[in-house]
Parts: C-alpha cells; sequence; structure tokens
C-alpha cells in the first residue's frame, strides 16, 4: 500500500517535469502571480501584494507564500527561472495524487486508489495545472485532502465505527491552507458534497464527528493572522477587490471576457479530462444506477455533481474551475475495478448510453486534434516541422484507442498504459513542441534583445504597446509599460542608459517626439511574433538614442 503511494508520487513528479524549465512564462495569469512573488522577494514585504505599483487583491497570500518559500530554497533569490516557481504547482499535483491514491484505497481497495491516483496524474487539467505557477495545483491537493478526511469520516459514522483521531485535523487543516490559497472554494466543494447527502439521507449528525468548534479553531489560527495584517497594510482594500469584485463580479456576471453560457463545462469535458473521460464517464453512470446501495458512491457523487452543477451556473468560466470535482470521478473508475466483470459491464440505460457515445466521440475529436496540433502547430507557427511531433502525435492516437474500451471496466493494466501514453503525449507536447513555437514567445525574444543592447548596469525598458506581465518578469520589475509617447520621455529621461520598445510602424513618431529635443532614435533589432494573449501580430523595434 505504501508502494503505491511512492509510485504515484514519483509517477506525477515525472508526469509533470518535462517543460517546467523549458516553456516561458505563460500570459497572462501565471505571469501575474510570479511577478507578484518576485516583488515580494525583492522587497521583503510578505504581506502586501503588489504587480508593479498597482496592488494585487484578487487571490489571498498562500500561493506566493509557497513560490516565495521555493525561490528562497533554490538560493537564487529574485533571479530565480520560472521553473522554481512552478516546483508549487508540480508538489500540488503530485500531493493531491498521492491523496487521492489515498482516499481510494480506504474506500475501494489498494487497487482502485492507484487506478484513480494514476488517473489523476494523468489528464489534461493536471498535467497543465502542474506546470503553470498558479493556485489551482496547490488548491486541488487541499480540496483533496479534504475530502478524502470528509469520505473517511462518513463512511466510519455509517458503518458504526470509530472515527479514527487524525482525520478531523487532516480535514480542517486542509480548510484553512485551502481558504489561504483560494478563498472559498474548498469550504464550498465540502458543504456541497454535505449537502447533496442530507438531501439524500435526512441525517447531518455524522458531521460532529468532525469536532466542528475545534476546527473552527483551527481554521482561524491558519487564517486570520494573515487576515488581520492585509486588513491593516490595505486599509480594507483587500476584502473590497478580493471579496466586492473579484468574487461576486464573478458570481453575477461574466468577468475578465470569461463569461459563458451553462453547458461549458460539458463541451470542454473531453479534452480536460483526456484520455480518461469516456472511462470516467462509464463508471459514473455504473455508480448513478448503484447509489442507493453503497454509500461510498453517494459520496464521490455529491463530490462530483453539486460541484459542477454550481460552477455551470456561474457566469464566468474557466476550464480548470471545475477541477476539484474530478477526483470524484477518478475514485469511480477506481470502484468499478472492484465489481465482477458481468455487474461492471451491466448495460447502461438508454439516455445513459447516448451520453457514453457523445463522450466517446470527445475522446475521438480531442485525440485526432492532439495529434493535428503536435504536427501542424510548428509548421503554422514557426514555419518548421518538427520531427518531435510525429511521435507525439502517434502516442496522442494510440492512447486516445487505448482509452476507448469496448467494456466500462478497464483493467488496472490498461489503465496504467493510458496514463503512460498520456505522459509521453504531454511531456513532448508541453515539454518540447510548446517551447520550440519561438513566434509566440514574445517576452523572451524581447529579454534576449535587450540583455544583448544593455546600455548601463542600470537600464530599464519602457514598452509599447506590448504590455504583457511575463515581460516584466523576465526584464525587470522597473520595466515600463506605456504608450509611445511615454516611450520617448523614457528615452529622454537618460539618453546615455535607457531603452524602448515600439513597433516599427511608430518609428517616425518616436522620431518625432524626440525630435522636439534634438534627439533621434537609433533601431537596435526587430523583433517579430504573435502576441497569443491579444491574437495581434507584432513588429516590435528595440531603440535608443543615437548618439
Amino acid at each position: 500500500m505504501n508502494r503505491n503511494y511512492l509510485i504515484l508520487f514519483l509517477f506525477s513528479i515525472l508526469m509533470t517535469v518535462s517543460g517546467l524549465a523549458s516553456l516561458p512564462p505563460v500570459d497572462r495569469d501565471e505571469s501575474r502571480f510570479v511577478q507578484s512573488t518576485k516583488q515580494m522577494v525583492e522587497t521583503g514585504d510578505y504581506i502586501d501584494i503588489r504587480l508593479q505599483d498597482v496592488s494585487r487583491y484578487k487571490k489571498p497570500i498562500g500561493i506566493y507564500w509557497l513560490q516565495s518559500a521555493a525561490v528562497a530554497l533554490s538560493g537564487e533569490g529574485a533571479e530565480a527561472p520560472i521553473w522554481v516557481y512552478r516546483l508549487v504547482s508540480m508538489l500540488g499535483i503530485a500531493l493531491a495524487v498521492v491523496g487521492i491514491g489515498w482516499t481510494g484505497t480506504k474506500l475501494f481497495g489498494a487497487n482502485a486508489g492507484l487506478a484513480a491516483g494514476l488517473m489523476m496524474a494523468a489528464i489534461f487539467a493536471t498535467a497543465f495545472e502542474g506546470r503553470d505557477a498558479k493556485t489551482d495545483a496547490m488548491l486541488l491537493a487541499c480540496c483533496v485532502a479534504a475530502q478524502g478526511a470528509l469520505a473517511q469520516v462518513y463512511l466510519a459514522t455509517r458503518r458504526k465505527e470509530p472515527v479514527a483521531g487524525h482525520l478531523p485535523w487532516i480535514f480542517w487543516i486542509a480548510q484553512g491552507l485551502g481558504i489561504l490559497i483560494k478563498g472559498p472554494v474548498t469550504p464550498l466543494l465540502s458543504l456541497l458534497t454535505a449537502a447533496a447527502l442530507f438531501a439524500f439521507e435526512h441525517d447531518w449528525r455524522w458531521l460532529l464527528k468532525l469536532k466542528l468548534v475545534r476546527g473552527v479553531l483551527i481554521v482561524l489560527v491558519i487564517v486570520l493572522p494573515w487576515i488581520i495584517l492585509i486588513s491593516w497594510k490595505s486599509g480594507g482594500a483587500f476584502f473590497q477587490e478580493a471579496v466586492g469584485k473579484d468574487m461576486l463580479n464573478k458570481v453575477a456576471q461574466g468577468e475578465e471576457s470569461h463569461g459563458l453560457p451553462p453547458g461549458f463545462y460539458m463541451l470542454t469535458y473531453s479534452l480536460f479530462m483526456w484520455p480518461f473521460g469516456l472511462i470516467a464517464v462509464g463508471a459514473g453512470l455504473q455508480a448513478i444506477n448503484r447509489f442507493w446501495d453503497d454509500p461510498r458512491l453517494r459520496f464521490c457523487l455529491a463530490w462530483y455533481i453539486p460541484f459542477w452543477l454550481v460552477f455551470e451556473a456561474i457566469p464566468t468560466k474557466l476550464p480548470h474551475y471545475v477541477m476539484p470535482a474530478y477526483p470524484g470521478m477518478a475514485l469511480l473508475i477506481g470502484w468499478l475495478l472492484t465489481l465482477p466483470a458481468d455487474q461492471a459491464n451491466a448495460p447502461l440505460k438508454r439516455w445513459q448510453s447516448w451520453l457514453w457515445w457523445a463522450t466517446a466521440f470527445g475522446v475521438i475529436v480531442v485525440s485526432i486534434g492532439l495529434a493535428v496540433v503536435c504536427v501542424a502547430a510548428p509548421i503554422y507557427l514557426a514555419k518548421a516541422f518538427s520531427w518531435w511531433s510525429i511521435p507525439a502525435a502517434i502516442a496522442a492516437l494510440a492512447t486516445g484507442y487505448l482509452a476507448f474500451p469496448r467494456q466500462l471496466q478497464v483493467p488496472l493494466g490498461r489503465i496504467a498504459a493510458i496514463a503512460v501514453g498520456a505522459g509521453i503525449t504531454f511531456s513532448l507536447l508541453f515539454g518540447v513542441i510548446a517551447p520550440s513555437l519561438k513566434p509566440i514567445w514574445l517576452s523572451p525574444a524581447i529579454k534576449a534583445a535587450v540583455d544583448a543592447n544593455r546600455l548601463c548596469d542600470t537600464t530599464v525598458l519602457a514598452s509599447s504597446p506590448y504590455h504583457e506581465p511575463s515581460l516584466v518578469f523576465l526584464v525587470g520589475t522597473s520595466t515600463v509599460l506605456t504608450d509611445v509617447d511615454g516611450v520617448a520621455k523614457h528615452l529622454l529621461a537618460d539618453p546615455a542608459c535607457t531603452l524602448g520598445l515600439a513597433p516599427v510602424t511608430d518609428e517616425q513618431k518616436l522620431n518625432e517626439l524626440l525630435g522636439g529635443q534634438g534627439k533621434s532614435a537609433k533601431r537596435l533589432t526587430e523583433i517579430d511574433g504573435l502576441n497569443y494573449s491579444s491574437g495581434d501580430k507584432l513588429a516590435l523595434g528595440l531603440y535608443r538614442v543615437a548618439p
């Protein structure tokens, strides 16, 4: 059993390590998080959260502290590369995978736990989030720990067995840490799970086994010190921004162009659960047919369905928002392994068969789509064929084939083979192919140009109109994001040392602005590429004041 946990931990690390260093900082969320952490390291202020001179009060402090700890352990300080920040996400996914293995083992047995853990380590959602230095990977770890403890408390009371003393501690510590990572998401998941169970069973007394008073005190001890400090430091602005604007806006209306109608998560399910989406749906449908007979199935479905429905109803939608629900499906894959073959593969109802075949279509589309992206992206974006595209495309198609089973019950060996195939696909896609798409990685190209043409140790860059946070992270916190007029003023303020970045098409205007002071711009180099955040093709010139 302990060996399984080690296998899952190492497998998860192996799944996410490729691309950790080779993939440049991704705009915009990841770069905002890592830049804010970098400024904490630069200033020594580990209470306030800022992005350059602007307060960043959308999320609590937890992820910034964890990334700061990773930076401190690296010994590189504010110059730490992006992979150091991403170590936190890689660890978060690994802990979540082990947590699912632990929960599955306690609920359904060792093989079920291993299968559930392999599935969580090998889906697109965790493969991406494990390489992305944001909140969601570590949030998943907190959710899994809390839900795993909650499941065991629930089942122990249902079986009239004593509740292990460590389970309430795990539950409440995970809640406190989850709140520090991403506010109310972890408590919301547990509340929805408990509410769904109450709706079916009309019994809430098992919740008393969680030692509620002591638990709330534990959460307050974890959360309250920083809440007090940031409230004092920000003059109450943190709550106005995080709760009054960020959270309520997401619930009331689509925020930051992410407003989408219900059904979005159904449409993106096949990609973000690839390659296990079809296998998970089959297990989930069988569980729905049996949940009255087995409290373990009720818990797994209560974990998944209410959370999913709530986030379908919230206008603001991003694919990773529903990731805390996925472990409920992973556990059901493990459960199906424990049944005799004739029971596991019992015929589905008509509506269930339609849903299964619709998901099967999704698996086919995503498998072919990933293979096409692996081959076509380098040709279209980098104007070059990558030989790594061939094994990546083959791995995607082979994995998709294995993930299209003839029966609902999939043996553990095949689940492991699917997970390995997905790992090969993701390692080549994120670790080799994506980093090779040089035209979309403008910020690293700009940094290289600035380093090659740096005039002084104190050189500061002003950029127009390219304002991506990855540029600030790579080139320096003091980077000025402005317009062409601002670039001209910046160059004139310190002609011997400063550099400016502006579209080549604005070169004449830049020279006119400098000409008023008897100066002119010298173009040192040109950087061409695509700003994938906005979709704009850019030809940017790096300028200095002509000597």
